[in-house]
């Protein structure tokens, strides 16, 4: 038989065969650090407030006007010959399109397509600075293109699209074709000449003429520093017959490499007034406001004054540049 221990002797021998659980040690208690107070953001001057601002905002305007000029002109260009092109076609087939003035600037009045520059542009009524943002331009005072007689559109040369700013490398024999109300003529050109250049040879009686004008320049930046007028004449073997022509005074403002200051000076006063308005108000936000939150808001306004502010200073500049 075997014997079985029980009492305080059997606890004993039981506690002593397990092992002893070790016990973790006590971790000491966090301390909190007390952060520094951050100081306190010091008082803008409102001297360096108002000049950094005006500073700014002029950067801003002029950075604006030479993309708008150089790039952003060109899109605006393209967006009004569409919708040029649009009234045109319409203009054709409801044969609404006008042959003959009076003509109101602006109008639409031909369609011109030149393969050897992959140009087609709409040619609209007036000369003026202000008219060639649009596209080319029909000289008032000439008859209309593809009409007896001779006809002559204007076109810049580098800003807003630069649509006549290779004129100058057509050769002769290149064709034109001009879309107008009273059907189609495709001329080619019979020279191109510059200022000075002895004009071509009277024209024979049933022949039309057409002669595109730009400015022409030399260096990296020659259709914004332009020296000289450039000249493509282009002949049509038969003309449409032409109405009975009517005197019109042509301003100074739409021959070539004029400007039209007269118009353009009231705008340009209105426009600078706005954005000076526009910086003072910047200046005073800027004082209550952080700057990211007062540039957020005034740069969409600043850019649509320095927009229309642009389109007036083109009216500064010659018309053909």
């Amino acid at each position: 038989m075997t014997a079985t221990m029980s009492g305080p002797e059997a606890t004993t021998d039981v506690a002593e065969q397990q092992p002893a659980r070790r016990r973790s040690p006590k971790r000491p208690a966090r301390v909190r650090r007390t952060r520094p107070a951050r100081p306190a953001p010091r008082p803008q001057d409102p001297t360096l407030v108002a000049v950094s601002s005006a500073f700014t905002m002029i950067g801003l305007v002029a950075c604006w006007v030479v993309l708008q000029m150089l790039v952003l002109g060109g899109v605006s260009q393209a967006r009004e010959q569409t919708l040029l092109y649009t009234e045109l076609r319409e203009g054709l087939a409801a044969a609404t399109v006008p042959v003959e003035g009076p003509i109101d600037p602006g109008t639409p009045v031909a369609l011109m397509e030149i393969p050897g520059l992959d140009l087609e542009q709409v040619v609209i009524e007036g000369t003026a600075s202000g008219d060639l943002l649009a596209g080319p331009g029909h000289l008032r005072g000439s008859v209309l293109p593809g009409q007896e007689g001779s006809s002559v559109v204007y076109g810049r040369s580098a800003t807003y699209g630069g649509p006549f700013g290779d004129i100058a490398t057509l050769q002769v024999g290149d064709p034109i074709t001009v879309t107008m109300a009273q059907g189609v003529k495709t001329f080619s050109v019979i020279g191109v000449r510059h200022t000075g250049d002895p004009l071509p040879q009277p024209r024979p009686a049933g022949i039309a003429r057409l002669t595109l004008v730009s400015a022409e320049g030399e260096g990296s930046l020659a259709g914004l520093r332009p020296g000289e007028v450039v000249y493509v004449d282009a002949e049509a073997p038969e003309a449409f017959p032409a109405p009975a022509a009517t005197p019109v005074t042509v301003p100074d403002s739409e021959r070539p490499m004029a400007d039209d200051r007269a118009t353009a000076l009231p705008l340009l006063v209105l426009w600078l007034a706005l954005l000076l308005g526009l910086t003072l108000a910047v200046v005073a936000a800027r004082q209550r406001w952080s700057a990211v939150l007062v540039w957020v808001v005034a740069t969409p306004v600043a850019i649509a004054l320095a927009w229309q502010s642009t389109d007036v200073v083109m009216r500064l500049l010659p018309n053909l540049v």
